[in-house]
């Protein structure tokens, strides 16, 4: 059996800081996204797959790669693209 604390009547909020508990971390950015379920389960998939680690990581490394890719010309792309089957056909 456990004992509970009582609740008190007030307490003391003064002292109190306004804001995230956990600061963020530099270079990086808190923001709220809105992404579709199917999505975040195939990143918490991959991590479960894995054996472990953080999807929102894996989001963001999607996203840099994407946008490094971007600006990738077409024949980079295309000889990464092949060079990459032809090392899983291997």
């Amino acid at each position: 059996m456990t004992r509970e604390t009582p609740m008190r009547k007030k307490y003391d909020f003064s002292k109190g800081k306004r804001g995230p508990v956990v600061r963020v971390p530099r270079g990086k950015t808190r923001i709220t996204i809105r992404l579709d379920d199917d999505i975040v389960g195939w990143f918490r998939t991959q991590v479960e797959k894995a054996g472990g680690g953080n999807y929102q990581t894996l989001i963001n490394d999607a996203l840099r790669r994407f946008v490094q890719d971007a600006g990738e010309p077409l024949e980079s792309t295309l000889r990464r693209v092949i060079q990459e089957e032809l090392w899983r056909a291997s």
